[in-house]
C-alpha cells in the first residue's frame, strides 16, 4: 500500500521504490507519451500489465501511438497524480498479437478488462521495459527522485 507521508518529510529512496512497485502492480492505466518521426508529440492513456520487469500494452498498430512506438522504439510513461508522480523512460519491443501465450494474453485481459485479441482492428502488443524511473511528491523529494538508472534499481 502507498505510504501516506503527510507532514513527515521526504520518503527514502527505498520507500519510493516500494510505492512505485505497488503502483505498477495495482494501477491499471498509464499515460504513454510518444512522438512521430517529425517530432509531433502524442499522449494517451493505455491499460497495462506489469510482470515485474516489463509493462505490456496493446494499441492499434496503425494508431498514432502504435506507429510512434514502433518507429522510435522508446516512450515516456507517467503513473499517478501530479503530487505523487512516477516517470518512466523506456525501450519498446513490438510484438504481433499472436506472439504471446494464451496465459499471458489472458492475464492482460483479466487485469485490464480489455482483450485486444477479440477485436477485428489490427492490434499489436508493446513490451515497454524501463531503463530510468523517477518518483517524487513534492520539492523535498526532487534530489533523490531517480530510482532506476540503466535498467537497475538504485534502492
Amino acid at each position: 500500500m502507498l505510504q501516506d507521508q503527510s507532514g513527515t518529510g521526504p520518503r527514502s529512496r527505498a520507500r519510493r521504490r516500494l510505492d512505485t512497485e505497488h503502483r505498477l502492480t495495482h494501477d491499471v492505466d498509464v499515460w504513454v507519451a510518444t512522438a512521430s518521426t517529425d517530432g509531433a508529440p502524442y499522449l494517451v492513456p493505455l491499460s497495462f500489465d506489469w510482470d515485474g520487469r516489463t509493462l505490456r500494452v496493446a494499441t492499434p498498430a496503425d494508431s498514432p501511438t502504435g506507429r510512434n512506438l514502433a518507429a522510435a522504439g522508446t516512450a515516456r510513461l507517467a503513473l499517478g497524480p501530479t503530487r505523487d508522480v512516477t516517470m518512466i523512460d523506456a525501450t519498446v519491443e513490438v510484438l504481433d498479437l499472436d506472439a504471446l501465450s494464451q496465459e499471458v494474453g489472458d492475464r492482460f485481459a483479466g487485469r485490464t478488462g480489455f482483450d485486444p485479441r477479440a477485436l477485428t482492428t489490427a492490434y499489436r502488443w508493446f513490451h515497454i521495459t524501463p531503463h530510468r524511473i523517477q518518483a517524487w511528491r513534492e520539492e523535498d523529494e526532487l534530489a533523490d527522485r531517480e530510482l532506476m538508472r540503466d535498467g537497475r534499481w538504485l534502492a
